[in-house]
């Protein structure tokens, strides 16, 4: 069980190194066993991003509410803050963004993974382009698809629930991530983003409960779930 601590990015007492990352212990040992079972299967999985803490997000998140990292809309079109509304802003951000706080890669559980014998991790831009059709992450996305949940991996953001966009790069382990999630406290969430400097706060504790609804707890269920 994850303190909450942990569960909001916090604390590291969770995590171990993996090629270059950090993830949470019992999602390591998942994780190098699907990597086993893929490199058998042609693909190199490697992570592009694991374990992200409460201010790696929060530099995210600030960048960009302050027109400091290029803002997206649910197409990957880009928009301008300075068009938007305070809460135009924040609906545009947390399609692709979480708040700090409530990402699940604060847990360690949840990765997004590349194919590393198709894309250069340096090329990777995490779009889902790229793992659809002829992209070069497609052959390895169809075969996660059939196999991942056989290690207890599953894709929370697998279709459009109304809340962030699908990423057909973020996997899951469910083990961990599931409990996680009901453990989850937003009341804990609330006092922590009120002691921060968070961009739009005032917009966001007044609507935390529809946000964490909308963008935290609505996601694709692991598979038999």
């Amino acid at each position: 069980m994850l303190s909450q601590s942990q569960l909001l990015g916090l604390d590291q007492g969770h995590l171990v190194a993996l090629d270059g990352q950090r993830v949470e212990s019992r999602t390591a040992i998942a994780l190098r066993q699907l990597q086993e079972a893929a490199h058998g299967a042609g693909f190199d999985v490697q992570i592009a991003s694991g374990w992200r803490s409460f201010e790696r997000q929060l530099a995210i998140f600030n960048g960009k509410a302050r027109g400091q990292r290029p803002l997206l809309d649910s197409v990957n079109q880009p928009l301008c803050v300075a068009d938007l509304s305070d809460d135009e802003c924040l609906n545009a951000i947390l399609v692709w963004s979480a708040l700090p706080g409530a990402s699940r890669h604060h847990w360690g559980t949840d990765l997004d993974l590349f194919d590393a014998n198709a894309i250069d991790g340096h090329d990777l831009k995490l779009e889902p382009w790229e793992y659809q059709d002829d992209g070069p992450n497609a052959p390895m996305h169809r075969w996660l698809c059939e196999q991942a949940s056989q290690f207890g991996f599953f894709f929370p953001y697998r279709q459009d629930l109304g809340g962030v966009q699908p990423e057909p790069w973020h996997l899951s382990f469910a083990p961990v991530s599931q409990p996680a999630l009901a453990q989850f406290s937003p009341s804990a969430l609330a006092t922590q983003l009120q002691s921060s400097d968070i961009a739009l706060k005032p917009q966001i504790l007044a609507r935390l409960p529809q946000l964490a609804e909308q963008y935290l707890y609505r996601i694709s269920p692991p598979p038999g779930q």
